[in-house]
């Protein structure tokens, strides 16, 4: 038998004939019976909840003390929360504003004075609002294609140079060592390296690892990219897969022997089979492509 369980049916006066005298033949039957008789003395305290209530208000009360407010106190807390606020606002105010495109994200936006710029995938400008009209200026990774309001001079800062203007129309491309201005309206100044370029309109340079590699006139109105299309002129093929991943969201994988070819051309931004077709077929390449995954290797030889 559980003794245990028996003890307690016995305390609760529910354990039967067999039971009791299970418990009688234990040796400390004895202490059971004395606990027993102990436990049926006690009495449960009747609680005085009024009492209580009375002792604790009163307590409460006692303790209770009021203090006037001091108008010129609470003035002085306020015109100090108005001061940090104020001094928050000036700073977030004279901060630099950042813009940055995404892959196969393309953004148009008016700058201070309303000139226009208009950013090309995978491409950052970061200018500041606060002294603009003292120094138009803004810093460019990527390629950006600019709408210039006529004024004090504005300066383009990039990696591989600056480039200046009063007010005109231009495209800059700088990625991966490469710097290419375009001039479509107007005349820019291109600085790189101790060199000074006057680039008039209908004309446009290529930079390599700062060295020019090219200055040359164009026939265009207006960069290529601005209407979903790449262009290139003698470009490496390095450049020209890295710019279609700008473009689409994609990785390329090249296995060819001649790592380097140059390509001239162009590939659009709306179908990605037509672009790679655009691409690979002048330069006897194939490719496949598999989820975002694209590999571009030679053609077999019939």
């Amino acid at each position: 038998m559980n003794k245990d369980y028996i003890l307690h049916k016995w305390l609760n006066g529910s354990a039967t004939i067999e039971e009791v005298e299970y418990l009688k033949s234990l040796p400390e039957y004895a202490s059971y019976i004395k606990i027993s008789e102990a436990s049926s003395k006690l009495e449960t305290p009747i609680p005085n909840s009024e009492g209580n209530f009375e002792v604790i208000t009163s307590k409460l009360t006692s303790k209770g003390v009021l203090r006037k407010l001091n108008p010129f106190t609470s003035l002085l807390k306020i015109a100090a929360v108005l001061a940090v606020l104020l001094i928050g606002y000036l700073y977030i105010d004279s901060l630099d504003t950042t813009i940055q495109t995404q892959i196969a994200e393309k953004q148009t936006l008016l700058l201070p004075d309303t000139s226009e710029v208009a950013m090309n995938a995978n491409s950052s400008i970061v200018f500041n609002k606060k002294n603009w009209d003292k120094k138009r200026e803004i810093t460019l990774e990527g390629e950006a294609y600019f709408k210039i309001t006529k004024g004090n001079t504005f300066n383009v800062n990039t990696p591989s140079g600056i480039v200046s203007v009063l007010g005109t129309q231009f495209n800059i491309f700088v990625r991966n060592n490469m710097f290419n201005v375009s001039c479509y309206e107007g005349l820019v100044s291109v600085t790189f390296n101790d060199t000074l370029i006057k680039l008039p309109a209908g004309s446009k340079l290529k930079i390599e690892n700062g060295v020019l590699v090219m200055h040359t006139s164009t026939n265009n109105t207006s960069p290529s990219w601005t209407i979903n299309e790449s262009s290139f002129d003698n470009e490496t093929l390095v450049s020209v897969l890295k710019e279609l991943e700008n473009q689409y969201p994609i990785t390329i994988t090249a296995q060819i022997s001649n790592a380097n070819p140059r390509f001239t051309g162009s590939f659009t931004h709306n179908n990605l089979n037509l672009a790679l077709k655009s691409i690979c077929d002048p330069l006897h390449l194939a490719y496949t492509i598999k989820e975002e995954s694209v590999t571009i290797y030679a053609k077999e030889i019939q």
